[in-house]
Protein backbone atom coordinates (compact mmCIF):
# COMPACT_ATOMS: atom_id res chain seq x y z
CA UNK A 1 0.00 0.00 0.00
CA UNK A 2 1.49 3.34 -0.84
CA UNK A 3 2.03 5.96 1.18
CA UNK A 4 -0.59 8.20 0.27
CA UNK A 5 -3.53 5.58 0.73
CA UNK A 6 -2.32 4.52 4.02
CA UNK A 7 -2.26 8.21 5.06
CA UNK A 8 -5.97 8.86 3.76
CA UNK A 9 -6.75 5.50 5.90
CA UNK A 10 -4.96 6.97 9.23
CA UNK A 11 -6.56 9.86 9.27
CA UNK A 12 -10.30 8.80 8.23
CA UNK A 13 -10.18 5.62 11.11
CA UNK A 14 -9.16 8.46 13.71
CA UNK A 15 -11.63 10.49 12.34
CA UNK A 16 -14.62 8.08 12.93
CA UNK A 17 -13.20 6.78 15.81
CA UNK A 18 -13.49 9.98 17.82
CA UNK A 19 -17.23 10.57 15.82
CA UNK A 20 -17.95 6.78 16.95
CA UNK A 21 -16.68 6.46 20.62
CA UNK A 22 -18.74 10.25 21.13
CA UNK A 23 -22.04 8.63 19.88
CA UNK A 24 -21.04 5.56 22.04
CA UNK A 25 -20.42 7.57 25.01
CA UNK A 26 -23.78 9.24 24.56
CA UNK A 27 -25.89 6.33 23.36
CA UNK A 28 -24.50 4.30 26.89
CA UNK A 29 -25.15 7.07 29.34
CA UNK A 30 -28.76 7.43 27.90
CA UNK A 31 -29.32 3.65 27.95
CA UNK A 32 -27.93 3.49 31.52
CA UNK A 33 -30.60 6.75 32.75
CA UNK A 34 -33.65 5.28 30.93
CA UNK A 35 -36.89 4.73 32.50
CA UNK A 36 -37.92 0.89 32.85
CA UNK A 37 -35.65 -2.87 33.22
CA UNK A 38 -32.16 -1.93 33.17
CA UNK A 39 -29.78 -4.12 31.26
CA UNK A 40 -26.73 -6.20 32.75
CA UNK A 41 -23.84 -4.35 31.29
CA UNK A 42 -21.67 -7.26 31.06
CA UNK A 43 -24.23 -9.68 29.16
CA UNK A 44 -23.32 -6.07 26.42
CA UNK A 45 -19.75 -7.02 26.74
CA UNK A 46 -19.82 -10.68 26.02
CA UNK A 47 -22.44 -9.64 23.49
CA UNK A 48 -20.31 -7.20 21.45
CA UNK A 49 -17.25 -9.44 21.72
CA UNK A 50 -19.09 -12.41 20.66
CA UNK A 51 -20.15 -9.23 17.77
CA UNK A 52 -17.06 -8.73 16.91
CA UNK A 53 -15.55 -12.04 16.44
CA UNK A 54 -18.41 -12.65 14.37
CA UNK A 55 -18.02 -10.17 12.30
CA UNK A 56 -14.51 -10.29 11.76
CA UNK A 57 -14.61 -14.06 10.46
CA UNK A 58 -16.71 -12.56 7.41
CA UNK A 59 -14.71 -9.88 6.74
CA UNK A 60 -11.70 -12.16 6.42
CA UNK A 61 -14.00 -14.46 4.36
CA UNK A 62 -14.60 -11.93 2.34
CA UNK A 63 -11.28 -10.85 1.69
CA UNK A 64 -9.66 -14.34 1.39
CA UNK A 65 -12.09 -15.38 -1.80
CA UNK A 66 -11.94 -18.48 -0.98
CA UNK A 67 -14.56 -21.37 -0.61
CA UNK A 68 -16.39 -22.35 2.68
CA UNK A 69 -14.70 -25.70 3.04
CA UNK A 70 -11.47 -24.28 1.76
CA UNK A 71 -11.40 -21.18 4.33
CA UNK A 72 -12.78 -23.28 7.29
CA UNK A 73 -9.53 -25.39 6.38
CA UNK A 74 -7.73 -22.16 6.68
CA UNK A 75 -8.97 -20.93 9.70
CA UNK A 76 -8.60 -23.92 11.15
CA UNK A 77 -4.70 -23.72 10.26
CA UNK A 78 -3.97 -19.89 11.33
CA UNK A 79 -6.08 -20.44 14.48
CA UNK A 80 -5.80 -24.06 16.17
CA UNK A 81 -3.17 -25.32 14.42
CA UNK A 82 -0.66 -22.40 14.87
CA UNK A 83 -1.87 -22.39 18.47
CA UNK A 84 1.27 -20.95 19.61
CA UNK A 85 0.43 -17.16 17.66
CA UNK A 86 -2.58 -17.33 18.38
CA UNK A 87 -1.58 -17.67 22.45
CA UNK A 88 0.23 -14.86 21.76
CA UNK A 89 -3.13 -12.42 21.79
CA UNK A 90 -3.97 -13.94 25.25
CA UNK A 91 -1.57 -11.78 26.83
CA UNK A 92 -3.94 -8.62 26.40
CA UNK A 93 -7.17 -10.09 26.93
CA UNK A 94 -5.82 -11.32 30.67
CA UNK A 95 -4.39 -8.08 30.96
CA UNK A 96 -7.26 -6.37 30.23
CA UNK A 97 -9.26 -8.45 32.43
CA UNK A 98 -7.12 -7.75 34.90
CA UNK A 99 -7.18 -3.96 34.35
CA UNK A 100 -10.90 -3.78 34.83
CA UNK A 101 -10.60 -5.10 37.99
CA UNK A 102 -7.90 -2.82 39.02
CA UNK A 103 -10.66 -0.35 38.08
CA UNK A 104 -13.10 -1.20 40.19
CA UNK A 105 -10.72 -1.64 43.16
CA UNK A 106 -9.45 2.17 42.49
CA UNK A 107 -13.23 3.92 42.07
CA UNK A 108 -13.63 1.88 45.73
CA UNK A 109 -10.81 3.52 47.54
CA UNK A 110 -10.49 6.79 45.48
CA UNK A 111 -12.73 9.65 45.45
CA UNK A 112 -13.99 10.09 41.96
CA UNK A 113 -12.17 13.47 41.25
CA UNK A 114 -9.30 11.18 42.42
CA UNK A 115 -9.31 8.66 40.27
CA UNK A 116 -10.34 10.65 37.07
CA UNK A 117 -6.97 12.11 37.95
CA UNK A 118 -4.71 9.37 38.19
CA UNK A 119 -6.02 7.15 35.57
CA UNK A 120 -5.44 10.07 32.64
CA UNK A 121 -2.17 8.71 33.41
CA UNK A 122 -2.45 6.51 31.05
CA UNK A 123 -1.86 8.51 28.13
CA UNK A 124 1.50 8.64 29.68
CA UNK A 125 2.36 5.48 30.22
CA UNK A 126 1.10 4.52 26.55
CA UNK A 127 3.74 6.97 25.31
CA UNK A 128 6.41 5.10 27.64
CA UNK A 129 5.61 1.50 26.07
CA UNK A 130 5.53 2.97 22.76
CA UNK A 131 8.93 4.30 22.99
CA UNK A 132 10.45 1.13 24.54
CA UNK A 133 8.45 -1.98 22.61
CA UNK A 134 8.15 -0.22 19.38
CA UNK A 135 11.06 2.24 19.12
CA UNK A 136 9.34 5.08 18.47
CA UNK A 137 10.66 8.68 18.28
CA UNK A 138 9.50 11.68 20.46
CA UNK A 139 10.18 15.02 19.73
CA UNK A 140 10.18 17.03 23.30
CA UNK A 141 7.38 19.38 21.94
CA UNK A 142 5.48 16.23 21.49
CA UNK A 143 6.06 14.97 25.27
CA UNK A 144 4.92 17.64 26.21
CA UNK A 145 2.08 17.81 24.05
CA UNK A 146 1.17 14.94 26.05
CA UNK A 147 1.44 16.27 29.14
CA UNK A 148 -0.93 19.48 27.80
CA UNK A 149 -3.34 16.50 27.14
CA UNK A 150 -2.91 15.13 30.78
CA UNK A 151 -4.20 18.05 32.21
CA UNK A 152 -6.52 18.69 29.44
CA UNK A 153 -8.46 15.41 29.64
CA UNK A 154 -8.23 15.63 33.50
CA UNK A 155 -9.66 19.68 34.02
CA UNK A 156 -12.55 18.26 31.35
CA UNK A 157 -13.69 15.02 33.53
CA UNK A 158 -12.84 16.72 36.77
CA UNK A 159 -16.16 18.67 37.41
CA UNK A 160 -17.98 15.41 36.50
CA UNK A 161 -16.07 13.68 39.01
CA UNK A 162 -16.22 15.98 41.28
CA UNK A 163 -20.08 16.49 41.64
CA UNK A 164 -20.30 12.51 43.22
CA UNK A 165 -19.26 11.89 46.55
CA UNK A 166 -17.27 8.59 47.61
CA UNK A 167 -19.47 5.92 48.70
CA UNK A 168 -16.64 4.30 50.63
CA UNK A 169 -15.53 6.21 53.04
CA UNK A 170 -13.46 3.16 54.92
CA UNK A 171 -11.45 3.42 51.37
CA UNK A 172 -7.78 3.36 51.44
CA UNK A 173 -6.07 5.65 49.85
CA UNK A 174 -2.78 3.80 49.24
CA UNK A 175 -4.52 0.72 47.95
CA UNK A 176 -6.86 2.79 45.50
CA UNK A 177 -3.91 4.36 44.45
CA UNK A 178 -2.07 1.72 43.61
CA UNK A 179 -4.46 0.11 41.84
CA UNK A 180 -5.03 3.39 39.49
CA UNK A 181 -0.99 3.09 38.51
CA UNK A 182 -1.04 -0.47 37.87
CA UNK A 183 -4.28 -0.27 35.63
CA UNK A 184 -2.54 2.32 33.80
CA UNK A 185 0.53 0.56 33.19
CA UNK A 186 -1.57 -2.71 32.14
CA UNK A 187 -3.23 -0.55 29.89
CA UNK A 188 -0.86 1.02 28.18
CA UNK A 189 1.52 -1.56 27.47
CA UNK A 190 -1.69 -4.13 26.41
CA UNK A 191 -2.94 -1.51 23.87
CA UNK A 192 1.14 -1.09 22.48
CA UNK A 193 1.40 -5.37 22.78
CA UNK A 194 -1.52 -5.81 20.29
CA UNK A 195 -0.61 -2.61 17.90
CA UNK A 196 3.05 -4.55 18.15
CA UNK A 197 0.82 -7.82 17.15
CA UNK A 198 -0.96 -5.71 13.98
CA UNK A 199 1.82 -3.85 12.93
CA UNK A 200 4.18 -6.98 12.90
CA UNK A 201 2.77 -9.27 9.87
CA UNK A 202 2.47 -12.89 10.05
CA UNK A 203 -1.33 -12.71 9.97
CA UNK A 204 -3.67 -10.58 8.60
CA UNK A 205 -5.45 -7.79 10.47
CA UNK A 206 -8.80 -9.58 10.73
CA UNK A 207 -7.19 -12.70 11.47
CA UNK A 208 -5.48 -10.97 14.36
CA UNK A 209 -9.14 -9.31 15.59
CA UNK A 210 -10.49 -12.75 15.09
CA UNK A 211 -7.30 -14.23 17.47
CA UNK A 212 -8.00 -11.54 19.87
CA UNK A 213 -11.79 -11.38 19.55
CA UNK A 214 -11.74 -14.96 21.08
CA UNK A 215 -9.70 -14.59 23.89
CA UNK A 216 -11.93 -11.37 24.73
CA UNK A 217 -14.98 -13.28 24.53
CA UNK A 218 -13.39 -15.58 26.86
CA UNK A 219 -12.59 -13.01 29.14
CA UNK A 220 -15.75 -11.47 29.05
CA UNK A 221 -17.74 -14.62 29.55
CA UNK A 222 -15.74 -15.39 32.87
CA UNK A 223 -16.37 -11.44 34.14
CA UNK A 224 -19.91 -11.55 33.79
CA UNK A 225 -20.46 -15.25 35.43
CA UNK A 226 -17.63 -13.63 38.31
CA UNK A 227 -20.10 -10.31 38.60
CA UNK A 228 -23.03 -10.96 37.95
CA UNK A 229 -23.33 -14.90 37.67
CA UNK A 230 -26.64 -15.26 39.66
CA UNK A 231 -28.49 -12.41 38.16
CA UNK A 232 -27.97 -13.65 34.75
CA UNK A 233 -29.61 -17.07 35.75
CA UNK A 234 -32.80 -15.37 37.99
CA UNK A 235 -33.41 -12.33 35.29
CA UNK A 236 -31.81 -13.66 32.12
CA UNK A 237 -28.92 -12.96 29.76
CA UNK A 238 -31.36 -10.33 27.62
CA UNK A 239 -33.11 -8.93 30.64
CA UNK A 240 -33.84 -5.40 30.23
CA UNK A 241 -33.04 -5.48 26.53
CA UNK A 242 -34.45 -2.69 23.72
CA UNK A 243 -33.69 -1.14 20.82
CA UNK A 244 -31.04 1.46 22.16
CA UNK A 245 -29.25 -1.10 23.98
CA UNK A 246 -28.52 -3.18 21.39
CA UNK A 247 -27.49 0.15 19.65
CA UNK A 248 -25.14 0.27 22.38
CA UNK A 249 -23.77 -3.48 21.81
CA UNK A 250 -23.42 -2.93 18.04
CA UNK A 251 -21.68 0.27 18.57
CA UNK A 252 -19.57 -1.32 21.01
CA UNK A 253 -17.97 -4.31 18.36
CA UNK A 254 -17.73 -1.15 15.84
CA UNK A 255 -15.85 0.49 17.81
CA UNK A 256 -13.11 -2.14 18.61
CA UNK A 257 -13.17 -3.09 14.77
CA UNK A 258 -12.23 0.64 14.50
CA UNK A 259 -9.69 0.50 16.86
CA UNK A 260 -7.92 -2.24 14.87
CA UNK A 261 -7.75 -0.33 11.96
CA UNK A 262 -6.53 2.96 14.20
CA UNK A 263 -3.43 1.01 15.42
CA UNK A 264 -2.68 -0.63 11.80
CA UNK A 265 -2.41 2.59 10.04
CA UNK A 266 -1.98 5.41 13.12
CA UNK A 267 -0.82 4.35 16.69
CA UNK A 268 -1.86 4.15 20.47
CA UNK A 269 -0.75 7.67 21.18
CA UNK A 270 -3.07 9.23 18.12
CA UNK A 271 -5.80 7.02 19.54
CA UNK A 272 -5.71 8.07 22.78
CA UNK A 273 -6.24 12.06 21.08
CA UNK A 274 -8.74 10.78 19.21
CA UNK A 275 -10.66 9.57 22.51
CA UNK A 276 -9.71 12.91 24.27
CA UNK A 277 -11.35 14.47 21.42
CA UNK A 278 -14.66 12.61 21.76
CA UNK A 279 -14.44 13.58 25.25
CA UNK A 280 -14.95 16.99 24.61
CA UNK A 281 -17.38 16.16 21.58
CA UNK A 282 -19.84 14.20 23.96
CA UNK A 283 -19.78 16.57 26.60
CA UNK A 284 -20.59 19.43 24.43
CA UNK A 285 -23.57 17.50 23.16
CA UNK A 286 -24.52 16.78 26.73
CA UNK A 287 -25.30 20.57 27.22
CA UNK A 288 -28.17 19.85 25.12
CA UNK A 289 -29.39 16.34 25.81
CA UNK A 290 -28.68 15.81 29.15
CA UNK A 291 -28.54 19.50 30.66
CA UNK A 292 -24.59 19.74 31.22
CA UNK A 293 -23.47 22.41 32.67
CA UNK A 294 -20.03 23.77 31.27
CA UNK A 295 -18.10 25.12 33.49
CA UNK A 296 -14.43 26.86 33.33
CA UNK A 297 -12.24 23.78 33.91
CA UNK A 298 -14.19 22.38 31.25
CA UNK A 299 -13.22 25.35 28.92
CA UNK A 300 -9.63 25.38 29.52
CA UNK A 301 -9.31 21.87 29.69
CA UNK A 302 -10.97 21.91 26.26
CA UNK A 303 -8.27 24.64 24.97
CA UNK A 304 -5.39 22.37 26.75
CA UNK A 305 -6.94 19.57 24.57
CA UNK A 306 -7.35 21.72 21.29
CA UNK A 307 -3.59 23.45 21.92
CA UNK A 308 -1.59 19.48 22.66
CA UNK A 309 -3.25 18.00 19.47
CA UNK A 310 -1.92 21.24 17.12
CA UNK A 311 1.25 20.50 18.95
CA UNK A 312 1.67 16.75 18.55
CA UNK A 313 0.96 17.17 14.88
CA UNK A 314 3.11 20.11 14.01
CA UNK A 315 6.00 19.03 15.50
CA UNK A 316 7.34 15.65 14.19
CA UNK A 317 10.27 14.14 14.67
CA UNK A 318 12.64 15.35 11.35
CA UNK A 319 13.91 12.00 10.64
CA UNK A 320 11.27 9.88 11.54
CA UNK A 321 11.69 5.67 11.36
CA UNK A 322 9.55 3.14 11.30
CA UNK A 323 9.76 1.07 14.18
CA UNK A 324 11.14 -3.05 13.04
CA UNK A 325 8.87 -5.16 14.53
CA UNK A 326 10.14 -8.77 13.73
CA UNK A 327 7.49 -11.71 13.91
CA UNK A 328 7.34 -15.17 15.13
CA UNK A 329 8.23 -17.47 12.10
CA UNK A 330 5.43 -19.24 12.92
CA UNK A 331 3.53 -16.98 12.98
CA UNK A 332 -5.21 -9.00 18.15
CA UNK A 333 -8.05 -5.64 19.07
CA UNK A 334 -10.96 -3.26 22.81
CA UNK A 335 -10.77 -1.86 23.74
CA UNK A 336 -11.74 -0.73 25.93
CA UNK A 337 -13.69 0.24 27.07
CA UNK A 338 -13.18 2.90 29.27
Amino acid sequence: MNKEKAGGLKYASLFILTIQNALLILSMRYSRIQVGEMYISTTAVVLSETLKLFTCVVILFISEKKGLIEFTAYLFQSVIVNWRDTLKLSVPALVYMVQNNLQYIAVSNLDPAVFQVTYQLKILTTAVFSVIMLQKTLTRTQWGSLFLLFIGVTLVQLKLASSNESENENNSQIVGLLAVIVSCLSSGFAGVYVEKMIKGGGASLWMRNIQLSLFGSLTAVLGMLMNDGGAVMSLGFFYGYNFLVFFVVFQQALGGLIVSVVMKYADNILKGFSTSLSIIISCVVSVFVFSFVISTYFVIGCSLVLIAIYLYGRYQPTSPSLPQIVSSPSAPNVAAGN
